[in-house]
């Protein structure tokens, strides 16, 4: 399988990816972020029973960089999208 691409412009889709990669994902995805300078995110979870969606918040809530995080705007996903502004350092 071939790896994917993804582009570092504050937008994570997570429905191209298996939920077992969720963990190093979202943190290579905040780290490479940070190194463009981008403070602001919105990570695409969609939203189906809820348990991507805990499962996201759950890893960023534990991770220093994170300054908030919430639901999207209407507009941008509502609660199918996670927003989060990161620390800047």
């Amino acid at each position: 399988m071939d790896p994917v691409i993804v582009p570092i412009d504050g937008v994570l889709d997570l429905h191209t990816f298996a939920p077992t990669v969720l963990d190093t994902l979202i943190g290579d995805y905040i780290e490479a972020c940070l190194e463009s300078a981008i403070y602001d995110l919105r990570i695409i979870h969609g939203k189906g029973t809820g348990v991507l969606r805990a499962r996201v918040r759950a890893l960023l809530e534990k991770d220093p960089r994170v300054a908030s995080m919430g639901d999207a705007p209407s507009d941008a996903g509502g609660w199918g999208a996670t927003v989060v502004n990161l620390k800047r350092t």
